[in-house]
């Protein structure tokens, strides 16, 4: 199966199939998440609990030497107090409601009070009778007073720098944990994908462009890492800090947390209309930059093409087009959130102004004290900032199930290479290759091979000629089991290829292309392709054998010599060379030469020839090729013509025939002579 146009699949914000498919590779990784998820808890306490602690320390120590005190003598006192004058003076506010104390066996409490007149204070004491001393404090009186609230504020300063610093610890180590898990889940699911795509069969390849499979390892991953990372996990936080503001803010003041959530149904509205407005403006700009990847990437491989034509302005005007497209996409998008960003601070604004208003009439009439409407401003605050970091989870999580469903569409493709259900014992063969009555083709029934029958045997050099798109490479193709036939067997030595395990079947075929693949990396890597199996002096032995060695010894470095992308430091007869090793050193029994000369010089040729009646001695050998001249000394030619095997015989027998081979050498050697 073909795997949809990239333009096609943008993905839902939330899609619970995928998500449950997701969540499988987190199931290693379950303990590491839980832990992330519980220290996000704690986090979210400590976050919480620092506006209170200040509301504390301004409430009940900076605004309390006013409040009404309870009097005792030392020793009855149920909590520490301030200590005055030989009596233990204990706030009313920290004695709690239960509390109600005596003094001396008295029903009633003796309670004092501190009152200014200006800048006089007066200690006012009310016994259990009902008398009533009044006494001017003098300044050091006062000072007894208010160093037990600097002591308190002190110690709530240093809970608050202890609390501060916690959260900061637990946040790395939440951080940390939650990275290092969110790469080892998607270096897992890479390693998967990447598997997968060594598993697929060659017609999958032919029908999705190499970038496209590329984007999928990367960029798309990428996006699941953000979704594992930013937001999967971290959206507990933000859940725990809206239920926790929320019942925080209920139990400190019903009346002031109603007239501050008063903006909900407001904010539930704005979200949901940016919801849909962002959707769709996403769809539209991811569209468009996939369109942009893929002009990228088409002009950059053809840019010599492009140089050579001299088509720079065209193709510079086919892309600002296409780039002008994506910049108007984006700019939508951009303009969702310029309405969306400022809406919620306008709201987030709206709603402070509405505390205020509502809490600071109460706090000059007496009746709320100004630590609580300070702590609520701290709670508003961060009661925005969750919802605001929702929308931007929103967005990571819709490009995550976009991700998600091209790569499980990707990993779902069942275009593997079949291995055969009972799988026979495949020593080295004889060579003896025959196809009967075999019929291919790439798509459907647009056949390329027609019933074609032939035998070669063992040790023979047989060459395939035809003229372009006549089949002679799907037949070489198809000896390798890279693709599957559709009727007909292909037998080696008498076997099945389909009843030869795949990786068994190739070991004994050497190939040998026309455009040679090279590795980054160096010399001797690419000969042996990473095989730890062989030897550096099998690999100098190989190379040596096909005349390689005398280029390589001159290069720096030698067999550490640096090879780059595609070999671009090599010529294309150095980089054929170094291919002819690469399929010698294996020591096939089978060697495939497809089309192997037809792009090198004169000299290159020569020492390749030279190679060529070592390299085919002992072994079967099937050659491609245009030019007749390299095959004239083959064992047997079979000539290709739309499919269909139409002649076969040495170059002699097939001259004498004056058939299609004889046209084709006719006109090879009329284009000789006329060059």
């Amino acid at each position: 199966m073909a795997m949809h146009h990239e333009d096609e699949v943008v993905g839902k914000a939330y899609d619970h199939k995928l998500m449950k498919r997701l969540l499988k590779y987190a199931r290693p990784y379950k303990w590491f998440l839980v832990g992330c998820v519980l220290l996000l808890l704690v986090i979210t306490g400590l976050d919480l609990l620092q506006p209170y602690l200040i509301k504390v320390a301004i409430d009940n120590h900076m605004n309390a030497l006013t409040q009404p005190m309870v009097v005792f003598t030392p020793g009855k006192e149920p909590r520490p107090g301030i200590s005055f004058d030989g009596y233990i003076f204990v706030r009313e506010r920290e004695l709690g409601d239960k509390y109600m104390p005596d003094y001396e066996g008295s029903a009633v409490p003796v309670k004092a009070e501190i009152e200014e007149d200006g800048d006089t204070y007066y200690l006012r004491i009310q016994s259990p009778d009902g008398d009533v001393e009044i006494r001017e404090l003098t300044k050091d009186d006062l000072q007894v007073f208010k160093a037990y609230d600097i002591r308190a504020v002190i110690r709530l300063g240093l809970i608050l720098l202890g609390a501060l610093t916690l959260a900061f610890i637990l946040n790395y180590i939440q951080v940390y944990v939650l990275q290092y898990t969110g790469l080892r889940i998607v270096s897992s699911m890479r390693q998967e994908v990447f598997a997968h795509l060594q598993a697929l069969s060659l017609a999958f390849f032919d029908k999705n462009p190499i970038g496209r499979l590329v984007t999928r390892v990367t960029n798309d991953m990428d996006a699941l890492n953000e979704m594992y990372t930013a937001a999967l996990v971290n959206l507990f936080k933000d859940v725990f800090l809206l239920v926790g503001i929320i019942v925080v803010m209920l139990r400190m003041n019903v009346e002031l947390a109603v007239a501050s959530f008063a903006v909900l149904p407001v904010i539930v509205v704005v979200t949901a209309m940016f919801r849909t407005k962002a959707r769709q403006a996403y769809r539209a700009a991811r569209v468009r930059l996939a369109r942009i990847n893929a002009a990228l990437a088409e002009n950059i491989s053809g840019v010599r093409i492009i140089q050579i034509f001299g088509r720079e302005k065209e193709k510079f005007q086919e892309f600002d087009r296409v780039n002008h497209d994506y910049l108007d996409a984006s700019m939508r998008e951009l303009k969702v959130y310029a309405v969306f960003r400022p809406a919620m601070n306008f709201i987030s604004s709206f709603a402070l102004a509405l505390l205020i208003w509502f809490g600071g009439r109460r706090v000059l009439g007496g009746t709320l004290e100004f630590g609580v409407l300070f702590a609520f401003t701290n709670y508003l605050e961060q009661f925005f900032r969750p919802i605001n970091d929702l929308t931007e989870k929103y967005n990571i999580m819709q490009a995550a199930m976009a991700s998600a469903e091209r790569i499980f569409m990707l990993l779902d493709s069942r275009e593997l290479e079949p291995e055969p259900e009972k799988p026979v014992v495949f020593p080295r063969p004889r060579g003896e290759i025959e196809f009967e009555n075999v019929w291919f083709a790439y798509n459907d029934n647009d056949w390329v091979l027609k019933d074609v029958s032939f035998r070669i045997e063992p040790g023979e050099t047989c060459a395939f000629v035809g003229h372009t798109g006549a089949g002679k490479t799907s037949i070489i193709s198809l000896i390798g089991r890279m693709y599957e036939i559709s009727k007909g067997r292909i037998l080696i030595d008498g076997v099945d290829i389909r009843d030869i395990p795949t990786q068994e079947l190739r070991r004994h075929i050497g190939v040998v292309h026309q455009d040679v693949f090279l590795f980054t990396g160096d010399i001797k890597t690419n000969i042996a392709l990473g095989d730890t199996g062989i030897s550096f002096e099998e690999v100098r032995e190989a190379a040596s054998f096909v005349n390689a060695d005398r280029f390589i010894s001159r290069l720096h470095g030698g067999y550490d010599a640096e090879v780059r992308e595609r070999g671009a430091t090599l010529s294309a007869g150095e980089r054929q060379l170094l291919s002819f090793a690469r399929a010698l050193v294996r020591d096939p029994a089978i060697l495939v030469l497809d089309e192997a000369t037809a792009n090198i010089d004169t000299e290159t040729e020569a020492l390749i020839q030279d190679a060529l009646k070592r390299l085919t001695r002992g072994r079967t050998t099937l050659v491609v090729a245009h030019r007749l001249s390299t095959i004239q000394n083959a064992d047997k030619i079979i000539v290709i013509h739309k499919g269909r095997v139409r002649e076969i015989g040495t170059h002699q027998e097939l001259l004498a025939k004056r058939g299609i081979y004889y046209q084709l050498y006719l006109l090879q050697y009329k284009e000789q002579i006329g060059a």
